[in-house]
């Protein structure tokens, strides 16, 4: 019996320093040793943090005192990879004049300057995706996001350049689009009246569904809630063609397809599609009862100032 626990306490021992020295590990403790110019302590407890599952506001802060490590070591790739990390997650994060060299502030905003451009049209891909699936509360603030970036200092004349102008172009209309479609937030519920029994009503002979259009003389054709076009941006060209578009409206007053007839200009024109999917309708009526209706719509646009 003593003989096993001669072998089992050295055992404890080792389990209860292991215990201790993992929950004496934190990023508070990394910056400390950071501070104390103890580079390999406080990047090897940096890697062992981030191998962990640690909470997404912590992530940032041991990417960046990893590459703040990495530089100070003088492994530059390293650090370059590392801060990488902390922009895409975060692309307008900076280090404060506070916190880093010189040195530290130009590493960080020479990856910034290269990598800000792909993030901006990343941002403006997964902005459009939410549009298409009409998540607009997300595309609105994805787009808002992308234009907040475009604007950094960092990314300089390219902002004034293809192929980021033109998507500056696409993401404002995108974006006033995305805001106006945002449904209200719903109405606190209003108590049921109580239910009758009545006898229901005899079932009516099924509407054959067709598409009508201006050629059928006994439809009245729908009339338009909500048709309104984004403004042209003069930044386009001075001189915009004429188009049109054809929009088949369902039983219901909602554009079931959209069809681009004729051209504007490419860019415009990708906004005017956009923006009719989301017009509404009273719809038209063959002997009281809603149809399908096909209606061509001219494109006349304004020229914003």
């Amino acid at each position: 019996m003593i003989r096993q626990m001669k072998l089992i306490i050295p055992v404890l021992v080792l389990l209860m320093t292991t215990l201790v020295a993992a929950a004496d590990e934190s990023l508070a403790i990394a910056r400390e040793l950071y501070a104390a110019a103890a580079y390999e302590d406080a990047l090897q407890m940096l890697n062992r943090l981030r191998a962990t599952d640690v909470p997404a506001s912590d992530r940032r802060g041991i990417d960046q005192y990893r590459a703040f490590c990495l530089l100070a070591l003088g492994r530059t790739s390293d650090a370059e990879r590392a801060i990488e990390a902390v922009v895409s997650a975060e692309p307008l994060y900076q280090p404060s004049d506070l916190d880093v060299s010189p040195r530290l502030r130009t590493a960080f905003s020479d990856v910034r300057k290269r990598m800000l451009p792909g993030i901006i049209q990343d941002q403006y891909n997964r902005a459009k995706q939410a549009f298409d699936q009409k998540n607009f509360e997300v595309a609105a603030s994805t787009f808002r996001d992308m234009l907040t970036t475009l604007a950094d200092p960092a990314v300089g004349p390219a902002a004034n350049l293809p192929p980021l102008i033109d998507l500056k172009t696409l993401a404002v209309g995108f974006y006033e689009l995305s805001a106006a479609a945002i449904p209200p937030p719903p109405k606190p519920p209003v108590a049921a009246p109580p239910v009758v029994a009545l006898n229901p009503p005899p079932a009516q002979p099924p509407v054959v569904s067709r598409i009508y259009s201006s050629q059928d003389a006994d439809v009245v054709p729908p009339s338009a809630i909500r048709q309104s076009l984004p403004e042209y941006d003069k930044r386009l060209g001075t001189t915009p063609g004429r188009g049109s578009l054809e929009v088949v409206i369902d039983e219901s007053g909602n554009v079931d397809q959209v069809l681009l007839r004729g051209s504007v200009h490419p860019k415009y024109d990708e906004l005017a599609l956009a923006a009719a999917q989301n017009w509404r309708y009273r719809p038209a009526t063959l002997r009281g009862v809603p149809v399908k209706y096909s209606k061509s719509i001219a494109i006349a646009v304004k020229i914003a100032p």
